[in-house]
């Protein structure tokens, strides 16, 4: 039994436990109305470090109940035996019934000892809480506590795609849903709960005031004093009044130079279409208010009398600041002040009430392109249908034969006709065409570049990529006949055992610390890739490897540097381990390079297609690295190199979206980071990832196909991009949730006509070029023959285009 008391008498606030046994009744014992597992604790920046528990809070039954937050390990609970733990799991399932009493659930708190971490504190003696929501640059959100005493607390991590209230199966049908991550809440969480802390936030308000911050907007206190109420309490306006008082009043209606789309609109509009917040980004923001209340008459017509005065001190501080003797003053005000003035002299309204800080409509303006986005696609998909049901006609135009949905390719200076998609990808090469390329013998019949011409246009059927692979990627040669190629491959079997028994059995090697190191690493990704696929979606191993005796004592430390992470982490299985020996192969074969985060993702797929045969997935996964190997450089220069051309081309093909990302800062691509470093795998489902890497490993157009892919993408969304985004990190919450929503098939199509289209204009530019050098040439011959003045002036030259190296490579196709 455990007794809670005052550990310390100069520390009332934190409460230590201590074991017991003389007392067994219930008095002594704590309910638990709230639990929550997978909440993790990191005591160093080691993911493999990283402590697993629950977060509870717990009732003293007493004259004046004393609540209790606790953490407390998985392995003090294990201690207990399988009874405490069932009994947090079932509080956790139950966690948002509306009665406290019903069915409750009588603990024992266990015994805390320093290493493990564990807390329990009254929540009278919580000073505030430092709540930081899931966003990118932190996956997990987290706690911070703060005490009264002025200590502070382990941090509490909560990882939701492991705890049981966010992956359990709803009991009750409903309807199916996408899925994304953080996973959606089982049905008992309440319909605003996004993550686990917000979770724990909305049970702590039943027992506890809880203030929100406004002068820090993470934190928030708990039963704040009246001092830190006025000091931390919301200001004389609600955070919505001003978009409510330039929506409502006759500011909406006046002429100004902020575009229609750009005005604020009020907050409290019940007609949102994205309240419901189903991507991580949208996740990381603050929730989305229900309705207020309507505002009184009176309020709100002293409030438009406040944005009507705002309105004409802005027009009268703009005409005296206009005037030619304010310009000296000028550079010396405040920038919102100085921003009333541009170079015209005219009003800058826009920029003034961005930067007087009533310019906070990011969100919604990211939710308002997501929406034109929608209905623009669903526009185009009705046009489809009616013009498929409309019978062919002879007035049929030429530009509507092909399903390039809302894309539009921006005509350029030159009168160049607009190409076409050679795309047809509901005839994959099948079986029966595939074996009709190559005679008795195996000796292919037709030509490479034949074969990467139809796979690019059509495809491959599932069924036989993986005979077809390795012939796209390079491991067995197209010339030759089938007994060359099986002489060819036992030389590539024997030389992946000769790679693995560099470290297979060889504990000198195993357990040199470089070695574990990169053991870990690729352990971590190995357990969370691709597990919704068969292969690796079992927990368990199904299989005796009994490859020789020196693998045995190595079967489940492959990859896990110590038996105690597998707890720590997702579980593990067969399949997992041997795609994390490939891995650790790969890093003696390439060890200048080594392992590098992200391989993982190129290196599953291809185990999937290849059924598990380990060796042909390691030569396949070697030859896609041959490829790409630059996007892994560990000073990243290949990255670099290859969005700096992205930039190069979206100068050239699309000037105007060029100078919209100018402006928006959004020049270094950093959106695009993620399409091009894995070729665009957490984009598509897994499916037409399979479909997309087999075009773009053809090289039938170019080796840097991907980059035209990228650009199909973002020219799909142009319109989108240029009318409502107008930040870069819109532009990259934008595109970030764009993942799982993009169609292959357009997109490549696309991909295709935008790179017939720069050829073409590379060509003719190339040809003006000569064609000037030309002229140039007999002018100036014509001018050293005739006797006139050498200063007569010359005829301008039009601005030329110029085509860089890095561009002219793109026009490289494969060999």
């Amino acid at each position: 039994m455990v007794e809670i008391k005052h550990s310390d008498l100069a520390s009332p606030d934190v409460l230590a436990a201590s074991g017991s046994s003389a007392d067994s009744s219930d008095d002594s014992k704590y309910r638990l109305i709230y639990s929550k597992s997978k909440v993790y604790v990191n005591p160093t920046a080691f993911a493999r470090d990283n402590i697993p528990g629950f977060v509870a809070l717990v009732k003293k039954e007493a004259a004046q109940p004393v609540y209790l937050l606790a953490w407390i390990p998985e392995s003090l609970l294990n201690e207990k035996g399988p009874t405490e733990w069932d009994k947090f799991v079932k509080v956790e399932e139950h966690a948002f019934t509306e009665d406290e009493d019903e069915d409750a659930v009588l603990i024992d708190l266990p015994v805390q000892r320093p290493e493990t971490y564990a807390f329990s504190v009254p929540l009278t003696s919580i000073y505030s809480l430092i709540v930081n929501s899931p966003s990118l640059s932190s996956w997990y959100g987290s706690i911070t506590v703060n005490l009264i005493s002025g200590s502070t607390l382990p941090t509490l991590h909560f990882h939701d795609d492991e705890s049981r209230s966010f992956t359990m199966p709803v009991k009750s049908p409903v309807e199916t849903r996408p899925m994304s991550y953080p996973p959606p809440p089982s049905e008992h969480a309440p319909k605003s709960s996004t993550w686990g802390g917000e979770d724990l936030l909305a049970k702590l308000r039943l027992y506890c005031h809880i203030l929100r911050s406004c002068l820090q907007s993470n934190l928030y206190l708990i039963d704040p004093s009246r001092e830190d109420i006025e000091t931390h309490s919301t200001p004389l306006f609600a955070d919505d009044a001003v978009d409510d008082i330039l929506a409502q009043s006759s500011y909406a209606n006046s002429h100004s130079p902020i575009p229609a789309h750009r005005r604020p609109r009020p907050l409290s509009n019940p007609a949102n279409t994205y309240s419901e917040r189903s991507s991580i980004l949208h996740k990381s923001l603050s929730p989305v208010s229900s309705s207020p209340a309507p505002a009184s008459p009176a309020r709100m017509a002293l409030l438009q009398s406040f944005s009507h005065i705002t309105r004409h001190a802005a027009h009268a501080a703009q005409q005296i600041l206009s005037h030619p003797l304010a310009k000296p003053i000028v550079p010396h005000l405040p920038d919102p002040v100085k921003s009333l003035v541009n170079a015209n002299g005219d009003l800058e309204w826009g920029s003034w009430v961005e930067k007087g800080g009533v310019g906070e409509f990011e969100s919604a303006r990211v939710y308002l392109a997501r929406w034109a986005r929608i209905v623009a696609e669903e526009g185009e998909r009705a046009r489809l249908r009616e013009a498929q049901a409309l019978p062919a006609g002879p007035s049929d135009l030429a530009e509507e034969d092909s399903s390039l949905g809302i894309f539009e390719l921006l005509q350029s200076t030159t009168n160049l006709p607009r190409p076409k998609s050679s795309r047809d990808p509901k005839h994959p090469v099948d079986e029966k065409t595939w074996r009709s390329w190559f005679d008795a013998n195996g000796t292919p019949t037709v030509r490479k570049e034949e074969m990467r011409r139809e796979i690019f246009r059509r495809g491959i059927e599932p069924g036989i990529r993986k005979e077809v692979w390795p012939f796209l990627l390079g491991v067995h040669e197209w010339a030759g006949d089938a007994a060359q190629r099986v002489h060819d491959w036992e030389g590539k079997r024997d030389r992946y055992r000769e790679l693995k028994d560099q470290w297979w059995g060889v504990p000198d090697v195993f357990e040199r610390p470089d070695v574990i190191e990169e053991r870990h690493r690729i352990d971590v990704d190995c357990r969370r890739t691709d597990r919704t696929q068969p292969l690796f979606a079992q927990s368990t191993s199904t299989s005796d490897d009994s490859e020789n005796e020196k693998g045995m004592h190595m079967r489940y430390s492959t990859i896990s540097p110590q038996l105690g992470d597998i707890g720590a982490q997702a579980p593990t299985n067969e399949h997992i381990e041997r795609l994390a020996t490939i891995l650790l192969t790969y890093n003696f074969y390439e060890k200048e390079l080594g392992y590098v985060q992200g391989m993982s993702d190129l290196c599953a797929p291809v185990y999937v297609v290849m059924d598990g045969d380990e060796e042909m997935t390691f030569w396949c996964f070697v030859h896609i690295m041959e490829r790409m190997k630059q996007n892994f450089l560990r000073d990243q220069s290949g990255m670099k190199k290859q969005l700096s051309t992205l930039q190069q081309l979206i100068s050239v093909m699309d000037p105007e979206l060029y100078r919209h990302l100018e402006k928006t800062d959004g020049l270094n691509l950093f959106f695009c980071f993620r399409w091009i470093l894995i070729a665009f795998k957490r984009e598509f489902p897994f499916e037409d990832v399979l479909r997309l890497w087999e075009v773009l490993w053809t090289d039938y157009y170019s080796t840097q196909f991907v980059l035209f892919v990228a650009l199909a993408v973002l020219e799909s969304h142009r319109d989108v991009i240029l009318r409502y985004l107008v930040e870069f990190d819109e532009i990259l919450k934008y595109c970030n949730e764009l993942s799982m929503s993009i169609e292959l098939d357009s997109t490549l199509a696309q991909a295709e006509v935008l790179f017939l289209s720069f050829s073409q204009l590379v060509a003719d530019i190339d040809r003006r070029e000569a064609e000037n050098a030309s002229s140039a040439k007999n002018v100036r011959r014509r001018r050293n023959e005739s006797i006139s003045s050498p200063s007569a002036d010359a005829p301008a030259q039009p601005k030329r285009t110029i085509i860089s190296e890095e561009l002219r490579e793109l026009l490289k196709s494969g060999q």
